[in-house]
């Protein structure tokens, strides 16, 4: 059996590769692109940045910088309106999952039209929108690697997933010194959602050798380094590996695929805004403890990669030792319950049963080594609270 792998056709990475955008650009013979960004990005001058860049080589590149946390049909309805005002002959996505998701789908719908529901998940979008040179300033998403973006429709609180080659860069930029700057809370998600790709990509029914591979370095680098960069942003070192560990990640789950932590991540999200990787973080350790008993020898491998786990320890002893790890990472990296970020309780336990059937829906729980019922994912969703 083989496996088709996806990525990006250049990738630039360390430290000033971001720099690098001009000559790519020149390189691809793209002449118009458009920054796609948040506004957060403008305020600390990282889109002025890379205007100024390439305006040095006589490119100028307009900025779309009203993309939104957790993008949702309507917010990137602005974006798609912007591409198609002008002969734009790509697109430049900076900033953290948002934006770059933001520009995957505007990429699409600018290019072919339609509305997002169209792409949903379980098509696969094979069609090529507008090319994206992605840059990411968060050690975390993997989006800048991946064949995936997450839209929500606010009319109905659901996350669409959606899959495709059509949605993955043909450009990433992978420059740590972009995340020196990125708050404590936003590190701790992020790297959180890094980590939880890596085992989700391992564990899964749809792993192969090259996921594999990936996952297993990815896992290397985050678990020793999550912690650090949490409690010391300007640690260059666990700062640079911690975006490679993330790239690492997006790689392999963007071969390999997500699984129930992932699906049951997006309902919580989209009902109750939670960010994508903190959602994650309150669901890992009792998604791993469901999944556990179907995976132990995959799992016990996560827990050495991770340098949680001795390499003489047997897989029980690894095992308990990572469950005990990842309720630890939540307690010292503040990962709140539901509770704690402030949902209400009789709407939380009012809404399980629509968010497990969304899970569901999202394909993801199909790909955990122990496939729930629904009934499971509502005792996983009330362990939470």
């Amino acid at each position: 059996m083989s496996n088709q792998i996806i990525l990006p056709s250049i990738m630039q990475i360390g430290a000033k590769a971001s720099q690098e955008v001009g000559s790519i650009l020149n390189s691809l013979d793209y002449k118009k692109p458009l920054i796609i960004t948040d506004q957060m990005m403008v305020e600390l001058g990282y889109a002025s940045k890379i205007q100024e860049s390439l305006n040095s080589i006589n490119i100028h590149a307009d900025i779309f910088a009203d993309t939104i946390p957790e993008p949702t049909v309507a917010s990137i309805q602005a974006g798609v309106n912007k591409i198609k005002s002008a002969d734009y002959d790509c697109i430049i996505a900076l900033g953290g999952g948002s934006p770059i998701d933001s520009a995957k789908a505007i990429g699409i719908l600018g290019k072919f039209g339609g509305v997002m529901r169209d792409y949903k998940f379980p098509r696969m979008v094979s069609e090529s929108g507008v090319p994206i040179v992605a840059i990411p300033t968060t050690a975390g998403t993997g989006s800048e690697v991946t064949r995936f973006t997450i839209i929500a429709d606010e009319t109905t609180d659901e996350k669409m997933l959606c899959v495709g080659r059509g949605f993955m860069p043909s450009v990433a930029l992978i420059d740590y010194e972009l995340t020196l700057s990125l708050p404590q809370r936003a590190t701790a998600d992020t790297g959180i959602d890094a980590l939880t790709h890596a085992m989700e990509a391992y564990v899964g029914k749809k792993a192969n050798p090259y996921s594999n591979a990936q996952a297993i370095a990815a896992m290397r680098l985050i678990g020793p380094n999550l912690r650090r960069v949490y409690h010391d942003g300007n640690d260059i070192e666990a700062r640079e590996k911690m975006m490679l560990g993330a790239t690492l990640a997006g790689t392999a789950f963007s071969n390999a695929s997500v699984a129930l932590v992932h699906g049951m991540s997006r309902p919580i999200g989209a009902f109750y805004h939670v960010p994508h990787g903190l959602s994650n973080a309150m669901l890992l350790p009792a998604v791993t403890e469901f999944s556990l008993p179907s995976a132990i020898k995959r799992y016990a491998d996560c827990s050495r990669a991770m340098g949680v786990a001795l390499s003489e320890d047997n897989d029980e002893i690894a095992n308990q030792k990572l469950l005990s790890e990842l309720v630890a990472i939540n307690e010292e990296l503040n990962v709140p319950t539901p509770r704690e970020f402030g949902i209400n309780e009789t709407d939380f336990m009012n809404n399980l049963e629509v968010m497990a059937k969304q899970a569901i829906a999202s394909g993801s729980p199909g790909n955990n080594p122990r496939v729930p019922e629904v009934h499971e994912i509502i005792d996983i969703y009330k362990l939470l609270w």
